[in-house]
């Protein structure tokens, strides 16, 4: 669809009409003003001149004029092309995801689709339909390992945090697990935002191994900037393995700090969460869907591309060829 950003100069494209209709014609003086003492030179170029059919030449130069300002009066008006409309969430809430990739996310105690998994391929699957579920929400991805660093900053654009949560590799970020730091860099990334309360949600199969920040310090810091978090406990509580004297049943997450976890979520007014399983943690997301229930109010437009240059480029082109046939009248009358 096209449409005219200053649709009033529309009303300018008559107006050469008008003017050649509403203004006198202008009157031709009988009395020479100058004495021109080579005349008769003159009056036989003249003579020479009416063997070039000027009254057609004439009337060519009239309609391409006019056609100049038609062109130049669009190309005024700003035409704009306009695209399908693009639906856009207005408002939402700042929703951090902090997942633990460490080497201990590497023990494959889970099962998806009927297949043993490793534990950061079963967060993968559920945490990517959970951020496809969130619409009008700004989601934004840490991972954290020794390190904790920002994989995807608060953005609207589910498609891509889900994109990335998939490209996380175990060890990435060490082997280590630094809660404190991936609670910290979360707060940071937050605290200017302008809503009233933020969330984080926090997953992690260990305990703080590593790090500069303590994970209890860092959630009384998020606490003071309105950030809830809700930690989620990844890891069954058995699980099968095969050594020299026959198989043995362990438990996989021993090392699994719930006190510590429990203890950050409190701080910050949020909720400790086990999964054990993948149904488990399914239900730990659908419970926080119901918590912190996304935004959906959301606000249309229609992209637009400017269109000036072709009536502009269109009106100049004819500028050209009008300049080029008076060039050639001149030099035809010259030969």
């Amino acid at each position: 669809m096209i449409t005219f950003a200053w649709s009033q100069l529309l009303w300018l494209l008559p107006l050469p009409f008008v003017l050649r209709y509403i203004l006198p014609t202008a009157s031709r003086s009988e009395e020479a003003t100058i004495k021109v003492p080579f005349f008769q030179d003159i009056a036989a170029l003249n003579a020479k001149s009416q063997s070039v059919p000027s009254a057609r030449l004439s009337w060519l130069k009239r309609v391409l004029a006019y056609f100049i300002w038609f062109l130049l009066v669009i190309a005024a008006a700003r035409p704009l092309l306009l695209g399908e409309p693009v639906t856009l969430p207005a408002s939402g809430r700042d929703l951090m995801i902090a997942v633990d990739i460490s080497g201990s996310m590497e023990i494959p105690d889970m099962e998806l689709n009927g297949q043993q998994v490793d534990r950061l391929t079963m967060v993968k699957a559920v945490a990517g339909d959970f951020i496809e579920r969130r619409t009008g929400d700004r989601i934004g991805l840490i991972l954290f390992g020794r390190q904790a660093y920002l994989q995807t900053p608060l953005t609207f654009d589910r498609k891509t945090v889900r994109t990335m949560l998939e490209e996380a590799e175990i060890g990435l970020a060490g082997q280590e697990t630094a809660i404190g730091d991936g609670i910290g860099l979360a707060a940071k990334r937050l605290r200017d935002r302008t809503q009233e309360t933020h969330v984080l949600i926090l997953l992690t199969d260990g305990a703080n191994t590593a790090g500069e920040v303590d994970p209890l310090k860092a959630a009384w810091l998020a606490s003071q900037i309105n950030v809830r978090i809700y930690t989620i406990g990844i890891g069954a509580d058995e699980m099968q393995v095969r050594t020299l004297f026959g198989s043995q049943t362990v438990n996989p997450s021993r090392d699994l700090d719930e006190e510590t976890l429990k203890s950050i979520a409190k701080r910050t007014g949020g909720t400790y969460f086990r999964a054990k399983d993948t149904e488990s943690l399914e239900e730990v997301y659908r419970q926080l869907d119901a918590l912190e229930p996304s935004v959906v109010e959301t606000q249309t437009f229609r992209p637009t591309k400017s269109l000036f240059y072709w009536p502009l480029g269109g009106a100049l082109l004819l500028s050209l060829l009008i300049a080029l046939s008076y060039c050639r009248f001149r030099g035809h009358l010259k030969s």
